[in-house]
């Protein structure tokens, strides 16, 4: 279903607190894309995005009455999910250790016969998350709902309360670091002229 018009969200919003199940069926549906590479993309790790995915759409669901419809759904929605993934993250091993990018850096092999045009996109996607492995877990989320999200610095700034000085400079400082780490690493180097030579 995709995004959807926030017209069309707040009724399905007024619809979902009066218990209309399709409407909380159309608000899953047009967030739980987005919502998942968010965390997948956080987390590194399938299974915790479904489990923090899954448990965020049920505490919204368990607490759709309380949503201010002068904010955004998606902002709600991914503060929720961001806290449980924090708080898994707290409750296991951190996934960004060596171990996590040279195994981000084994993704850029693809099998014979698979088209150059894949496995460009594949480096890229490979590149694009050893990367994000190399910076701190706020950086690595500011860089991830203004790129992949497309939120606004004034939208991210609200979502995690602090001023938007505070997160251009980090947005700044993470995209410097993802630059270093891909010019510091030798296959990275290689992958950026492969598809971009």
């Amino acid at each position: 279903m995709g995004m959807i018009s926030k017209a069309l969200e707040d009724r399905l919003i007024a619809r979902a607190k009066a218990g209309d199940g399709e409407a909380i069926a159309g608000l899953i549906r047009s967030h739980q894309d987005a919502l998942y590479a968010f965390i997948l993309r956080m987390s590194q790790r399938p299974d915790v995005a479904e489990d923090v995915v899954q448990e965020a759409f049920v505490r919204v669901l368990k607490n759709i009455d309380r949503f201010d419809e002068r904010f955004r759904f998606s902002t709600w929605l991914f503060t929720i999910a961001r806290r449980l993934y924090v708080n898994s993250a707290q409750k296991r091993r951190p996934a960004y250790d060596s171990e996590t990018v040279a195994a981000s850096e084994g993704a850029f092999r693809t099998p014979i016969g698979v088209s150059s045009r894949f496995e460009s996109l594949e480096n890229a996607r490979g590149i694009i998350d050893a990367a994000l492995c190399g910076l701190s877990e706020q950086q690595r989320e500011i860089i991830l709902l203004f790129h992949q999200q497309n939120w606004p610095i004034v939208e991210i700034a609200v979502h995690l309360q602090m001023p938007e000085g505070t997160v251009k400079s980090h947005l700044h400082r993470a995209r410097k670091r993802m630059r270093r780490l891909i010019e510091s690493n030798s296959t990275m180097n290689r992958h950026v002229e492969e598809i971009f030579g």
